[in-house]
């Protein structure tokens, strides 16, 4: 009976472990699923670093083997704040589910999307 609110009653972790910087570079590393009962952090962490104004931000998705459509909604969120603030906004280390997700919605055309890091900071 309480399976079915299990996930929205416990405190995930956040869902970002770690921001380094590299000069006006920002390089956002994600963890975990992102779903309904993280995607509001996730967004709001984001918008955050955003406000910083790095000429670029790279959301490294390797640690992200799951996203529903509510992390995809803060993503989209997020690239129309990155464009307004002049950010270029780059998704790098997409999980094979993920990259799925975007390419089944599309969204693989909206977004710059890198195999890796290292390509995403060329």
């Amino acid at each position: 009976r309480e399976k079915g609110n299990r996930a929205m009653s416990h405190n995930p972790a956040p869902a970002i472990s770690q921001v380094r910087r590299f000069g006006d570079v920002a390089v956002v590393d994600v963890q975990g699923d992102i779903d309904l009962s993280r995607s509001v952090e996730f967004q709001q962490t984001l918008l955050r670093i955003l406000d910083e104004k790095p000429s670029r931000m790279v959301i490294n998705l390797e640690a992200v083997p799951y996203m529903d459509s509510s992390g995809v909604a803060s993503l989209v969120k997020v690239l129309s704040r990155a464009r307004r603030a002049n950010t270029l906004l780059v998704l790098a280390s997409l999980s094979p589910r993920v990259k799925n997700l975007l390419e089944i919605t599309r969204l693989d055309s909206v977004f710059k999307i890198s195999a890796n890091e290292q390509d995403a900071l060329a």
